[in-house]
Parts: structure tokens; C-alpha cells; sequence
């Protein structure tokens, strides 16, 4: 019964970090349905809940075996190490969202097992191959994401001319129903997977499963954990996404959730992990800049952009220390 307690506590921490997920990222996927006032916010997060299980479901488990087997080296490292990056998510995440700031898990999970693992195990700990993918997604999460919005946004503008408002927002209020679902499903093909992956890492760490997989129970279970926290704490983030960017319309939504929901599932297909929160948060700032350059909020946007910038030498400092410490003791 003692020698499972290491393993409870931190798969019990690692559900905590998912669950401060739910807090700071998921709300990300239905913050611009909701700011249209398209769907009301219960029923946007119950549609965000269930397609975010059925985006890891469906679309495999690449990113979560990205996460698991490809940032640091499994057989070189041990329970401590996913412990301490837990808790350096949780905490620097818990931080952000008193700010109102959407923070990328993301990034603060890659950063936190990068820092508890070099001070466990070294340097040879960290696998190029899964940076080189995290590398791509900063360039899918930002560049693609602003840019594929900016250019969708002018494209509507030039078809839409003629188009009255009024019919507008009444044909994109329904074609946002459909956009907002797909953001929300390719948010649980990649960044609802990442948990799962650091989830089956503590399992194989500590002996249960022989090699890496993500069991189907491990899908459902990360899945709910991360619907409770957007139901519990994600109305403060979706505030700051959805009302302090830029004005949002239906057709902006649409624009911003197409192309960001494309980024995100064309990047879970080639196993690259990136966060879905830069990539909504660009696409926003790319659908407000289509209508004029200083339709965005650049104020609201830096202070999003600093937090970005926070997150990876933060949390791993945070994870080294903690890694240091639970060495020192145990």
C-alpha cells in the first residue's frame, strides 16, 4: 500500500494540473462564442466537454505520446520529475488566472518536465526530436494562427460587401454554432491530450503499464477533470478572450475558430504539440487587425503575450527547484 502512494500523489497532481487546464486553456476554445452571445455559456461549455473527449479520442494519441516519450527521456527520469512539473503548472497557472491572463499549459508542462528532468537526469535527458516539434508549434500557434485569420477575415469582408449586416450576424450566428464545436474538438485532438500523455508517463513510471500507451480510461477521466475546471473557474479568461481583444461578431468568431481550428488540427496530425491558447489568441488579434490595425486592444494583447513569454523560463525554473528539493529529500 506505501510503495503506491508516490504514484497517487502525483497522478492526483497531475489531475490537478488538468484541472487548473480547465481554468486558464480550455476556456479558449468557446471564449468567442460566447462573447457573440451565439451560445450561452452552459451550453457552450458542455459542447467544449464532450468534443474535447471526443477530439482525443478520435484523432489518435501522437501528441500525448509527443508529451509522454518524446520531451525528456522516460526510462532516465522518475516520479519526482512529473510531480515537480505539476506543480509548477499549477502554480504559475493558479498566478495567471488571478490576472485574468491565459497562460498555455502547454508550454508550461513542456517547460516544467524540461527543467525537473535536467536537474534529475542531466542534459542528454531532452530529445530533439519532440523540441523540434515543440519548436514547429510556436510557429503554427502564432504565425499560422494570424495570418490564416487575417487572410479568411479579408476574403469574408470582400464576398460579404454587399451583404447586409443584419443578415450577417444571422447567417455566421449559426455557422458559429459549427466553427466553435470544431475549435473545441481540435483543442482535445492536441492540447487535451497532453495531460493524457504526462497521466500515462506517471503510470509507466511507476509500474503499471510495461510501455507507453494512453489507456481509454485515462481519456475519459482527463477529459471530465478538464470540463469540471472550465465549468468551475473559466469565466474570468473568457471575459479577457472574448470582450477585451477586439469587438467580436459572429463572422469574426466564425473566422478566428476556422482557422485556428485548422492550425490546431493540421498540427495534432504531425504530432506536434502546440497551444491552443496562442493560437485562438493570434487568430483573434488577426481577425481584429483584418478590420483596422488598431481595432485590437495592443494593451490587453502584450499583457497576453508577456504571460506567453513568462511561461517557459518560469515553470522551469519552478520545476528545476522542485526536482532539486524532492532529490535532496528523497
Amino acid at each position: 500500500m506505501l510503495e503506491a502512494l508516490p504514484l497517487a500523489l502525483v497522478l492526483l497532481l497531475v489531475l490537478g494540473a488538468e484541472f487548473v487546464n480547465g481554468w486558464t486553456d480550455a476556456p479558449n476554445a468557446i471564449a468567442t462564442v460566447i462573447s457573440t452571445r451565439v451560445l450561452h455559456p452552459y451550453r457552450a461549455v458542455l459542447m467544449a466537454a464532450v468534443l474535447n473527449i471526443a477530439g482525443a479520442l478520435i484523432t489518435g494519441t501522437a501528441v500525448a505520446a509527443t508529451i509522454g516519450k518524446g520531451i525528456v527521456r522516460p526510462e532516465a527520469i522518475g516520479l519526482p520529475v512529473v510531480a515537480a512539473a505539476m506543480i509548477a503548472i499549477i502554480a504559475w497557472s493558479t498566478i495567471a488566472y488571478r490576472f485574468g491572463l491565459p497562460t498555455s499549459e502547454s508550454h508550461a508542462l513542456i517547460s516544467g518536465l524540461a527543467g525537473a528532468g535536467l536537474v534529475y537526469a542531466g542534459p542528454s535527458v531532452l530529445l530533439w526530436e519532440g523540441w523540434r516539434k515543440v519548436i514547429l508549434g510556436l510557429g503554427f500557434s502564432t504565425i499560422l494562427g494570424f495570418s490564416l485569420a487575417l487572410v479568411v477575415m479579408l476574403v469574408l469582408y470582400n464576398l460579404l460587401r454587399r451583404v447586409g449586416p443584419s443578415s450577417i450576424r444571422r447567417s455566421f450566428g449559426r455557422l458559429q454554432v459549427l466553427s466553435a464545436a470544431f475549435m473545441a474538438f481540435s483543442h482535445g485532438s492536441n492540447d487535451g491530450q497532453k495531460f493524457m500523455g504526462a497521466f500515462s508517463l506517471a503510470l509507466v513510471l511507476g509500474g503499471v503499464l510495461p510501455s507507453f500507451q494512453v489507456p481509454l480510461w485515462v481519456v475519459l477521466l482527463c477529459g471530465l477533470v478538464v470540463g469540471l475546471g472550465t465549468m468551475y473557474g473559466g469565466w474570468r479568461i473568457m471575459r479577457t478572450m472574448g470582450f477585451q481583444i477586439t469587438k467580436l461578431e459572429p463572422v469574426h468568431g466564425f473566422a478566428a475558430e476556422s482557422s485556428a481550428g485548422f492550425a490546431i488540427t493540421l498540427a495534432s496530425f504531425l504530432g506536434i504539440p502546440l497551444s491552443t491558447t496562442h493560437t485562438i489568441n493570434t487568430a483573434i488579434m488577426g481577425v481584429g487587425a483584418a478590420r483596422r490595425f488598431s481595432a485590437v486592444r495592443w494593451g490587453v494583447s502584450r499583457q497576453i503575450v508577456l504571460a506567453w513569454l513568462l511561461t517557459f523560463p518560469l515553470c522551469g525554473a519552478i520545476g528545476a527547484l522542485l526536482a532539486l528539493v524532492f532529490r535532496l529529500v528523497f
